[in-house]
């Protein structure tokens, strides 16, 4: 494969290239993806300290990590503004602090207002670091891009294991202070930062057929790039959030669906691991055609209660590999889209976001044994989007 960048402002690529990222580099962006998987994941458990600290009822507590998302969308527009504009350095530096700042104001904040605040700045910091290693990731590494993408993420779902168990162990009215121990953490990260090159590589040139297919169909492949994000994170949250309901909706006990549903993250975390070697002798459009067709069967074995428990596993394991594998495929198929990456990273945010009340509605319709058939409706549409696009994009 030949990766392709997003085009921005930078000089052409020299016989030898200064590569993007040195190995401590490397090593502290896989710390910071730790870092915000962990984030992310510590505000749900931490929901009853900010409700007897606060006084809360469970739907404002809630508003937390939605103050977060909402900070995560706009940091990736945000800096998606920037990149090409200021050094990568700058742009990772400020988000590191910023999301430091808005951990640290949500452990310390006298009041709910104050909180909610901290955490958009957190979350705009998170939005920050995600489009910047993302975008990165994506262009820096040639034909291992996806590989490295897939262990980048990989590093995200560690985060978001180990979060809640610590969040366990202190217990949730102590919530501040983990909250601040991981703003403390991300501060030794912005001395890796001077092995981030500051100027991105940008390609010698366009293929040309690939190219040509693309002017004419730019804002449809987009389009559906932008679909297939924005349903695949809906499958991802709403088998997150509806599992252990469905579960014990069908029979097993709540300590089974919850250890259930901890496995079907963690299936997530190694199935990113597991397709990194793969990605260096398949496709991206291979891997992820494969995943979503896998995706599919076992969303449709978990409507047998039976198989349930293991098709969620199963789940977990297809659909890790789709949203880093997908952003170099998505740089090779528009090299001249601008705003591609970040469009693509917001919707997966948005669809994380809107996954739960829509799901919510149907299960209203249709009963909560409906739960993985309506879900497998809509990797139906992932797998038919993904056809799509392999068609449209293929190089003649």
């Amino acid at each position: 494969m030949n990766d392709q960048p997003t085009a921005q402002r930078a000089t052409p690529l020299s016989s030898t290239p200064a590569p993007v990222f040195s190995r401590s580099a490397v090593v502290a962006s896989c710390v910071g993806f730790v870092l915000m998987g962990a984030l992310q994941a510590l505000y749900g458990p931490a929901i009853p300290g900010f409700r007897a600290e606060f006084g809360l009822s469970p739907s404002a507590a809630g508003l937390g990590l939605s103050a977060h998302f909402v900070g995560g969308v706009a940091g990736v527009l945000l800096f998606d503004r920037l990149y090409g504009r200021v050094g990568n350095r700058y742009i990772l530096g400020s988000s590191y602090l910023l999301m430091a700042v808005g951990a640290a104001g949500f452990a310390l904040a006298p009041g709910w207002p104050t909180a909610l605040a901290a955490a958009l700045l957190a979350g705009l910091g998170f939005g920050g670091i995600d489009y910047g290693l993302n975008q990165l990731f994506a262009v820096g590494f040639g034909h291992r891009s996806t590989a490295m993408l897939n262990i980048l993420h990989a590093h995200f779902g560690i985060g978001a294991i180990l979060s809640p168990a610590l969040i366990g162990v202190v217990g949730s009215e102590h919530y501040p202070a983990v909250f601040l121990g991981f703003a403390l953490a991300n501060l030794p990260l912005l001395l890796c930062l001077k092995g981030v090159r500051n100027d991105a590589p940008v390609p010698a040139g366009d293929d040309a057929s690939g190219g040509a297919v693309l002017r004419r169909s730019l804002a449809s492949v987009l389009a559906v790039f932008v679909t297939l994000y924005v349903l695949h994170v809906g499958i991802e949250a709403g088998v997150g959030g509806w599992e252990p309901t469905h579960l014990e909706t069908v029979g097993y006990g709540a300590g089974v669906a919850a250890t259930a549903t901890s496995v079907y993250w963690l299936m997530m975390t190694v199935g990113r691991f597991l397709v990194a070697p793969l990605a260096l002798r398949f496709s991206a459009q291979t891997i992820i055609v494969v995943s979503c067709a896998g995706m599919t069967v076992c969303l449709l074995a978990a409507s047998v209660p039976a198989l349930a428990p293991y098709a969620y596993a199963g789940v977990g394991l297809f659909i890790a590999p789709i949203f880093p594998t997908g952003l170099p495929w998505l740089n090779r198929a528009a090299p001249r889209a601008r705003r591609a990456g970040a469009l693509v990273i917001a919707a997966s945010m948005i669809g994380g976001v809107a996954a739960g009340p829509a799901l919510g509605k149907a299960i209203e319709w249709s009963g909560v044994r409906a739960v993985p058939l309506l879900l497998c409706g809509v990797s139906a549409l992932c797998l038919g989007a993904t056809l799509w696009l392999i068609r449209v994009t293929r190089s003649h």
